[in-house]
């Protein structure tokens, strides 16, 4: 018994120790509401994810480029293949990869408030307000499925 004790034991010392790395799908999206955002900011098609604790700077890699039809007023809105910017408590800031369509044209949201229950989209010097309610679910992109 003592022998049998002692081999299983030994086999759990040098047992090769083994995890899975977090789904970089749940991660982003968690990074998101620990900061107050909804996870519908970003599409359900997270491959990658990375965040600098200390300066806040973030990168999130999709599988390909996306493309989302966002409430509540179906604006069109393209997801680079990789997104970065800088994320604090309630702001998004130095946002790059995300643009939408309005009036005709193509705007970079370059930021984003949480404000009460409303977000704040940045476009430059211009700010647009829609209920946060509107993103409380991870869209997929048009023409693709979640692999989640």
């Amino acid at each position: 018994m003592k022998k049998t004790l002692f081999l299983f034991s030994l086999l759990l010392l040098y047992a090769p120790i083994s995890y899975s790395n977090p789904n970089p799908h749940t991660v982003a999206h968690a990074e998101l509401t620990n900061h107050g955002f909804p996870i519908g900011l970003l599409p359900s098609s997270v491959q990658a994810y990375s965040l600098n604790q200390t300066s806040g700077h973030f990168s999130v890699v999709l599988g390909d480029s996306c493309k989302l039809t966002l409430p509540p007023d179906n604006y069109v809105a393209t997801y680079s293949r990789t997104i970065t910017g800088k994320i604090d408590q309630g702001r998004i800031a130095d946002l790059d990869g995300i643009r939408v369509r309005a009036f005709f044209k193509w705007w970079s949201i370059t930021g984003i408030r949480s404000s009460g229950d409303d977000l704040v989209f940045e476009v430059g010097m211009v700010t647009a307000k829609f209920p946060s309610k509107n993103f409380d679910e991870s869209p997929d992109c048009e023409g693709q499925r979640s692999s989640s």
